[in-house]
């Protein structure tokens, strides 16, 4: 089995359309695809609503998608071929109220592709990359955290030479970096590293 995750410093910045890039670029993996979201305080993990209901069954909400035409990302995952798509809902900080669930979905996969940084607490992947859009200011601690552990950088945007964050390139110049770019942020070259990290 095979365990990629794809991870990123900021919203909007293309996590998810790399994880279908991935998965519609290697289809031989039947991929079970899982994206994990973090909820705040108040928020419902359920359905993601204005919730003060501080009950237990309230942390974890796990959802399989089963249409890819929503335009979600857990149903794009499934228009770009994955075999199953899971969405995890937590509350911040809570993950790991979910992972003895979250590893009993992924011993059920042939393989998992999972959106999401800070699941490297828990587990440790086969293959890591983090997306980086140098035009976007925010850096989150998660993504900062586990840049270090990237086996790939995917750098998009506009690919401004000083970037929004305050971050130096030094910290990932050793680690190998794939450009992407929107609509589909996909990258033969990427995909063929994926695929090469995979077979050794």
């Amino acid at each position: 089995m095979a365990i990629v995750v794809i991870g990123g410093h900021s919203r909007n910045i293309g996590k998810t359309s790399v994880v279908c890039a991935v998965i519609s670029a290697l289809p031989q993996y039947h991929w079970t695809a899982i994206k994990i979201s973090p909820f705040g305080h108040h928020i419902c993990s359920a359905n993601g609503e204005s919730c003060d209901y501080q009950a237990d069954d309230h942390t974890i909400a796990i959802s399989e998608e089963l249409n890819p035409t929503t335009g979600t990302d857990s149903s794009r995952y499934l228009s770009a071929g994955a075999v199953r798509s899971l969405w995890i809902r937590t509350r911040q900080g809570e993950l790991a109220q979910a992972v003895t669930r979250i590893r009993a979905e992924i011993a059920r996969s042939e393989n998992v592709i999972v959106e999401s940084n800070t699941i490297l607490r828990f587990l440790r992947p086969d293959f890591y990359a983090s997306v980086l859009n140098p035009d976007t200011a925010d850096f989150k601690p998660s993504a900062l955290r586990y840049l270090d552990r990237a086996d790939a950088i995917l750098l998009s945007g506009a690919g401004t030479p000083n970037p929004a964050w305050n971050i130096s390139p030094e910290v990932f110049a050793h680690i190998p970096t794939f450009r992407i770019a929107p609509p589909d942020y996909t990258s033969a070259d990427f995909a063929a590293f994926v695929a090469k990290s995979l077979n050794v």
